[in-house]
């Protein structure tokens, strides 16, 4: 009895040594106080999609979006713990994270910790994949069966919907570790970015996060090109939910719908003004907008346009003609004026010009050559693209695709201040990760 009561005992003190060391670990500071979201941004959600509850971060799982840390990271050792409270749930913990998120998706470029549950394959798991995403790279620890940049855990360690599991998530030097529920099951190496943000996502379904604590390790001095670009100050203008923030006019009620991420518009509005404005105006600013066609092409002739902002003519005088394939016509308006709108169509002179000042002759010709679009830089029908938009005075530049169509356009007489608009012109179309970034 004697003896079986010191091995009781010496079990007793290991675990409680055991338990000190982990809770008492120096270096740590609170990633989340347990009352409110300081230090976090809310990037693409609604207001209450992350919400504070009980000392927890509670998440809706809708829209689908991500919330970011203030500040970026580099080497840290960074612990929480998670709880999905639907079977079958999916959310994330993104590392080296990009500020706002990748064209036409509603997930940040950065490397994924997945928090999945009860969904397994020989593909992936729900316990504690390890991946990059949306132009993020890693080299996983493990090969991926079919070649991804992914690695999936060496054991199956997480608890199912309903409980709390730990996870522990060590980032040095562009190589990544995961340790779930005690012990380390996956990582990878060569990861670009290696300094960035922290995002916790929101996927489909309820989950919570507590106990965020993170421990910054000393700098392996990155490269810039390692570096995820710093935030900017844009603020999201769709909550992903509704259309607050944009006016409503009767008739738009299921024409312009709010479909998750997605801003989706039929081209059927039976509105007296058929176009979506921002309540807010604007006057110097740039804008983020992501859109894409969803009507099935058909082949039809479009008027060529030279680069000098005139149409082409054959050797005979007549206006040149191209066989091009169609899904439609829209824009962006700038400082609620229609003639101020940024063109949206598959004209074979591409998306980014400004109709209303190119078509105008009693404007200058330098004028309407600078509202011409220099490239055509359109992605195929069907995909997304992304437009910046900047705005400084009378002055515009357009970006389509990473590639500057527009430079520094005059537009004469434009309003110093507006509402920012979606045009409708009787043709479907959808947009998403919709920032502005007011500039005054």
């Amino acid at each position: 009895m004697k003896t079986t009561g010191l091995w009781i005992l010496a079990l007793v003190i290991i675990l409680m040594s055991a338990g000190t060391t982990v809770s008492e670990e120096t270096g740590f500071v609170a990633l989340f106080n347990g009352e409110d979201l300081s230090g976090w941004v809310n990037v693409n959600c609604a207001p209450d999609t992350f919400t504070v509850r009980d000392g927890m971060i509670h998440c809706t799982g809708i829209p689908t979006g991500v919330m970011r840390t203030e500040k970026q990271y580099e080497n840290f050792i960074l612990e929480l713990e998670w709880r999905h409270m639907q079977e079958g749930g999916n959310s994330g913990l993104f590392v080296w994270s990009d500020p706002v998120t990748a064209s036409g998706v509603p997930f940040a470029r950065a490397i994924e910790v997945q928090i999945l549950d009860g969904r397994n394959s020989d593909l992936y798991t729900s316990h504690g994949d390890v991946f990059a995403i949306h132009g993020a790279t890693m080299k996983p620890d493990r090969p991926h069966p079919a070649g991804w940049m992914r690695c999936l855990p060496s054991q199956h360690r997480s608890k199912p919907a309903g409980q709390w599991n730990h996870y522990r998530v060590t980032c040095n030097d562009g190589q990544i570790k995961l340790a779930v529920n005690g012990e380390v099951v996956s990582g990878g190496s060569e990861c670009n970015f290696r300094k960035g943000y922290i995002c916790l996502e929101s996927e489909g379904s309820e989950v919570h996060f507590r106990n965020l604590r993170i421990k910054e390790l000393p700098s392996t001095n990155p490269e810039p090109d390692e570096i995820a670009p710093l935030a900017e100050g844009f603020v999201s203008l769709y909550t992903g939910l509704d259309l607050s923030g944009w006016r409503h006019e009767p008739g738009q009620e299921g024409h312009w719908v709010a479909k998750n991420w997605i801003l989706d518009y039929d081209g059927q509005s039976q509105a007296d003004d058929k176009d979506l404005w921002t309540e807010k105006e604007y006057g110097d600013f740039v804008l983020i907008c992501d859109w894409r066609w969803t009507a099935k092409p058909v082949t039809r002739e479009c008027p060529v346009i030279l680069a000098s902002g005139e149409q082409a003519v054959d050797e005979n005088g007549a206006p040149r003609m191209a066989e091009v394939p169609d899904a439609g016509d829209s824009g962006i308006y700038l400082r609620g004026s229609r003639k101020s709108q940024v063109n949206i169509w598959c004209w074979p002179t591409g998306s980014g010009e400004v109709w209303g000042y190119r078509t105008d002759e009693k404007i200058p010709a330098e004028v309407r050559n600078a509202v011409t679009p220099k490239v055509q830089a359109d992605n195929p029908i069907g995909q997304w693209n992304r437009f910046v938009i900047t705005m400084k005075g009378d002055r515009l530049t357009v970006e389509l695709n990473g590639q500057r169509v527009v430079e520094n356009a005059q537009l004469p007489d434009v309003p110093a201040r507006g509402p920012i608009g979606l045009q409708h012109h009787g043709h479907p179309i959808q947009f998403a990760n919709l920032y502005v970034k007011a500039l005054n």
